[in-house]
């Protein structure tokens, strides 16, 4: 069964490929560390897109830059086939990106001294429309998941950050799947905020997988699911900044938990299910949780909202504060600016982002007047 809020994947194969070229028009600077303050020379700071190429004019990754006042601008575009989601490295130096399609891969891109991007090359995902990708906090090993395939795979990084071996690779044949779904379909392959584990979102199945991770082999070794309502379609988990809670958002069933982890041993334990705050069907997208870890937000694709939760008990508790109307479609993806105050909202069916203010000490949002129009903005990446 077709996922219901997913546009087809095209397939095509990137090459490898140097990107020195003028971007747009003009040279476009290559983003530093993620962590690192406003480039010398003004206060603009980077904006990176993902996208479904051939969908509305979109050719890869788009390139952008945004004010401290959330005035953003696109300035060039780096060539690569259907970047749907994307991964820094953290050093800063490469990137990587999904290529969503029915023969997946996933590129990795250099960021160059000079200000240019270079594709590194593309290897095999390990399975079918790869939605997700994020690298261990060592910097060392890539993990990703496949909706297609339902299946989770890590590779290796080399030492220049192009990607090596398939170390791990697991498909969720277990337990069947759930209500109207024929396959699993893994959404996410996140790493622990202590990289000892790993933990897969499974929509087909409705079931989050915790993996052991092998840091010195880059295996993945199940030690504990945690089982959601049939139905439910996990989709994505999001983690407090403590680490001893996280978030997730269930796409087909409109709800939200909160799941209290154990970091010794990776177990995920969901609480009962909460609503969205909202009256329409919600195919909730993600969550994203503000650096103090006072405030939580999720996108909602049903009725083009926003819903806005308190974060009490320490993380064990979100409380509905409200839902906040968008001037985009679709909001896809969500993403805080590193410093907390902007929040980027991707909405891919009005190839618009939209951006508000961040009150840090209410959690409200303010709409700033200008957005962004671009093709198929999925996935942000604000560094």
């Amino acid at each position: 069964m077709p996922h219901p809020h997913r546009k087809p994947p095209r397939d095509a194969r990137p090459t490898r490929r140097a990107v020195t070229e003028d971007l747009a028009a003009g040279a476009v600077a290559a983003p530093g560390p993620a962590h690192a303050g406003p480039r010398s020379g003004g206060a603009d700071r980077r904006l990176l897109l993902g996208s479904y190429t051939g969908q509305d004019g979109a050719t890869g990754i788009g390139v952008a830059e945004y004010a401290a006042s959330g005035t953003v601008s696109l300035v060039g575009e780096v060539p690569v086939e259907n970047p749907s989601y994307l991964a820094p490295h953290p050093s800063g130096r490469t990137l990587y990106a999904v290529n969503e399609q029915e023969e997946g891969g996933i590129t990795a891109v250099a960021v160059r001294d000079d200000g240019a991007y270079e594709v590194l090359g593309t290897v095999p995902a390990g399975g079918s429309a790869p939605c997700q990708v994020a690298v261990h906090p060592s910097g060392d090993w890539l993990l990703s998941a496949a909706y297609g395939s339902g299946s989770v795979a890590v590779h290796a990084i080399e030492h220049d950050g192009a990607l090596g071996a398939l170390t791990a690779h697991v498909v969720h044949d277990d337990p069947p799947p759930g209500p109207g779904q024929q396959g699993p379909h893994a959404h996410q392959l996140l790493p622990s905020p202590d990289g000892r584990h790993a933990l897969a979102c499974d929509l087909g199945t409705d079931t989050v997988y915790s993996y052991a991770f092998d840091e010195t082999a880059g295996t993945l070794r199940e030690v504990a699911r945690a089982a959601l309502a049939p139905g439910a379609g996990p989709r994505h988990l999001t983690f407090h900044p403590n680490g001893a809670y996280a978030y997730l958002a269930n796409e087909l069933d409109d709800t939200v938990a909160v799941c209290a982890y154990d970091a010794a041993t990776g177990t995920l334990t969901p609480a009962a299910p909460q609503g969205t705050g909202t009256t329409a069907p919600s195919a909730p997208s993600q969550f994203v949780v503000t650096g103090d870890g006072a405030h939580a937000y999720l996108g909602n694709r049903g009725d083009e909202t926003l819903t806005r939760y308190a974060v009490e008990d320490g993380g064990a508790g979100l409380r509905l504060l409200g839902t906040v109307p968008l001037d985009v479609a679709f909001p896809r993806h969500l993403a805080l600016s590193p410093d907390g105050r902007l929040l980027f909202v991707g909405g891919q069916h009005s190839d618009a982002v939209q951006v508000f203010d961040v009150d840090e000490a209410s959690g409200e949002l303010s709409p700033v007047a200008d957005r962004l129009d671009v093709p198929s903005p999925v996935f942000l990446l604000p560094l």
